[in-house]
């Protein structure tokens, strides 16, 4: 099933401008707050949800400028027989050159066959979606994906909308579970119509002063209402649908009741399950709900530790739990440089990758102290709470982070791992 390769987003909320690249499995973005983390994840939700409008305001164009339109571009690879079909999506066909991150117009010997989605949002706040083809433009051509493959593509989004997946809607993860559907019209017709006459018989005791008085004002207009009025449930009111059927325990609660934390875990098991039918999943704050234990078991199912990913992951995580169980090529740090969005992957050197382990904390910080040993760490915490004393601004509260580095000689080795992702490094040594 197709995987996410390249995405472009310009002028969305915070981000002006971002190019990337994303792995093709597990993407964690990391960074300082309010550096766009989230709105990344927004920009993919919403260029290849299957949905026919956005809610946006103005508050959501960069800078609150209007008249720069917001552009979401997200390039699929990895195409099944029916997005390369020549006769549906033939003039839209691009590629993907996986060693240079380029995306070209047309398909390229030795690149991936591709589409690119795009969704346009001017002054107006009309969502336009599109596929993306110059030659097709050069031809006065446009058209967008079937609301079939939008509905197939369409990414699913833990801990947003469970009682929507946790039923058999439209778009729900059960959907894509199997080809099994519910018979139920039958069924759901008698129970509405058992409803509506279990209603009317016992709305008599509890309404019959209010149908007397209706019947008697009737009666002095001169309205024909056919004798004695009933109290039932309205026919077009009771209508039951796919979503009616829902998960349930066996004691009968419905499974939307469970916990935050078990709910987002069930979702993305679900989803690794569903992973030949959807293979894109988007996790905003990861830990949201999860004690560390569960934090782990939640990367695991979502293919966290397997070599090749069932699914491809977005997440977001403040979570050092969460780093330090991910791989150094799994974590990508969200830069803001010269006013335009850059996404750093940390890489999987031993030396980067021993500094996840000991202090993933740090990677969740703008600003890093490295230490040379405990000494220097304790008295960096010394001076945190006696400025925090003196009602001065602490380090804490600046974005500084310090680490341990156990010896002078491993103190830039340290440094340089964090300096390359484009955190500001300092170094504290007294040899």
């Amino acid at each position: 099933m197709a995987r996410i390769r390249h995405i472009q987003v310009e002028n969305f909320r915070c981000i002006q401008q971002l190019v990337w690249t994303p792995s093709a499995g597990i993407n964690c973005l990391i960074g300082p707050g309010d550096s766009g983390k989230s709105s990344i994840l927004d920009a993919v939700d919403y260029c290849l949800g299957a949905r026919r409008t956005v809610q946006l305001t103005d508050a959501d164009f960069f800078g609150l400028d209007v008249s720069k339109p917001i552009v979401i571009t997200v390039t699929l690879g990895e195409l099944d027989d029916t997005l390369k079909s020549l006769e549906t999506y033939g003039n839209y066909l691009r590629s993907f050159n996986a060693a240079t991150g380029a995306v070209a117009d047309e398909p390229e010997a030795g690149s991936e066959t591709a589409l690119s989605i795009r969704l346009t949002v001017g002054g107006d706040l009309d969502p336009v979606w599109s596929l993306v083809s110059e030659r097709a433009e050069a031809a006065g051509q446009s058209r967008t994906l079937t609301w079939s493959d939008r509905a197939r593509l369409a990414p699913t989004r833990i801990g947003a909308l469970a009682d929507h997946n946790l039923a058999w809607r439209r778009g729900s993860v059960l959907n894509r579970l199997s080809e099994e559907r519910p018979e139920m019209s039958a069924a759901l017709a008698e129970a509405a119509r058992t409803a509506r006459a279990t209603f009317g018989d016992s709305a008599e005791a509890q309404l019959g002063e209010t149908l007397r008085i209706v019947e008697a004002t009737a009666a002095e207009l001169g309205i024909k209402v056919g004798g004695s009025l009933k109290a039932t449930l309205d026919a077009h009111s009771v209508s039951f649908n796919g979503g009616t059927i829902a998960l349930h325990a066996a004691d009968g609660v419905p499974l939307r009741s469970l916990g935050t934390g078990s709910t987002r875990l069930l979702l993305a098991g679900l989803q690794r399950k569903a992973a030949d039918q959807a293979t894109i999943i988007l996790i905003d704050e990861l830990e949201h709900g999860l004690e560390p234990h569960r934090i782990l078991r939640l990367l695991t199912s979502i293919g966290a530790k397997d070599d090749s990913p069932p699914v491809q992951a977005f997440i977001t995580t403040h979570s050092p739990v969460a780093v330090r169980e991910l791989a150094g090529d799994q974590l990508h740090v969200v830069r803001k440089v010269d006013g335009l969005h850059h996404i750093t992957a940390v890489g999987a050197d031993d030396e980067t990758q021993g500094t996840i382990r000991l202090y993933p904390e740090a990677f969740l910080a703008p600003s890093v102290v490295i230490c040379e040993g405990a000494s220097e760490v304790g008295l960096l915490r010394g001076i945190d709470l006696f400025r925090d004393a003196q009602d001065q601004v602490s380090l804490t509260a600046a974005g500084v982070a310090w680490v341990d580095a156990k010896g002078v000689s491993q103190i830039y080795g340290r440094a340089n791992a964090f300096r390359n992702l484009g955190y500001r490094v300092a170094v504290l040594r007294d040899d």
